[in-house]
């Protein structure tokens, strides 16, 4: 049986680069998302015209019955779920937004969903958030401890689906990854904002001094992982995806400066740190390389310069563009 994808939140930086992925693998995939398809520079998959790919413009919140007519009518083996409201330090302001979404709706989603016996998988995206601050490698078994209302969202969801999969084998697997980046990544986000600003001469608000440590990874390894999981994970599994490689925010700030010729003080400005921001979140990878064969392959100097491409080449259309995150309830 020929493979049918469908991947909800298909908008997202993560959500269009496997998109993208599942197009050169030659499966026949459906996008949804609530927001219409941003430019063509966030969505890798459009250089492609494939007649494998069609995209629906609905909502999670509003347009369920929607949704689901469309699952019901393709018939997937496999759901990849990325949506969800995303931002952490702004969960603060409407954290009733972030639990409509990232719990109300998408439990409302799964119980739905659980009743579509052609559904082989279910691939929740999760986020290392819901773990909240940890000491050294943290494997799939850490205790959720979330310090954001976005961590408890997604944590709430999590648990949820877990009883969802005891209680009726619901085919369920969930995937974690470490700060993921690359080109096409929104323009909020760390590595192409400080690109975007060391180009543009303005200076970039610099967290706490940047001294949190993340494990970034390149958005294509991530997309490979995420496919083993969709093919090959049991049920009632979580993976882990990240790089052994962990660096200070600053220090990869202080990368791309150098890579781009600049002083690191010369385009910077430090600033208060957010609330709740977890100090570390570093993620054990065994359990993918070992079950799944699954190896990140690509260096952050590899990524970053990539990203500097990326942004180079479409400056013209990216400084026209918002460089923050807009609310959208």
């Amino acid at each position: 049986m020929k493979d049918k994808v469908i991947v909800l939140g298909s908008n997202s930086f993560s959500g269009a680069h496997f998109v993208d992925f599942l197009l050169d693998e030659g499966v026949e995939t459906v996008g949804i998302s609530r927001s219409v398809e941003p430019n063509d520079v966030f969505l890798p998959y459009k250089k492609k015209k494939s007649s494998l790919f069609k995209f629906y413009n609905l909502d999670l919140n509003s347009e369920q019955d929607a949704i689901m007519k469309v699952i019901e009518d393709v018939r997937p083996g496999y759901v990849v779920n990325f949506a969800a409201q995303a931002m952490v330090a702004e969960s603060w302001q409407h954290p009733e937004d972030w639990f409509q979404t990232n719990t109300l709706a998408t439990i409302k989603l799964h119980e739905r969903l659980r009743k579509c016996t052609f559904l082989r998988k279910y691939v929740h995206v999760s986020t290392p958030e819901v773990y909240g601050n940890c000491q050294g490698l943290i494997g799939e078994n850490t205790n959720y401890s979330p310090s954001t209302p976005y961590a408890v969202s997604r944590a709430a969801a999590d648990l949820s689906l877990m009883t969802f999969f005891k209680h009726y084998n619901f085919p369920v697997v969930f995937t974690r990854a470490a700060n993921v980046y690359g080109p096409g990544q929104q323009l909020y986000r760390i590595i192409p904002r400080t690109v975007l600003f060391i180009l543009l001469g303005k200076k970039l608000p610099l967290q706490g001094g940047g001294h949190s440590i993340r494990s970034f990874i390149h958005i294509r390894d991530v997309a490979l992982g995420t496919w083993a999981v969709t093919k090959n994970a049991k049920p009632g599994e979580i993976f882990h995806f990240s790089t052994s490689r962990n660096i200070s925010i600053r220090d990869a700030v202080k990368l791309i400066a150098e890579k781009m010729n600049v002083r690191f003080e010369d385009c910077v400005d430090i600033v208060d740190e957010r609330p709740g921001k977890d100090a570390a979140y570093l993620l054990d990878n065994k359990k993918a390389k070992t079950v799944l064969g699954w190896q990140d392959r690509i260096t952050l100097e590899e990524g970053i310069d990539e990203t500097i491409r990326w942004v180079k080449d479409n400056l013209s259309v990216l400084k026209q563009l918002p460089d923050h995150y807009i609310h959208k309830p």
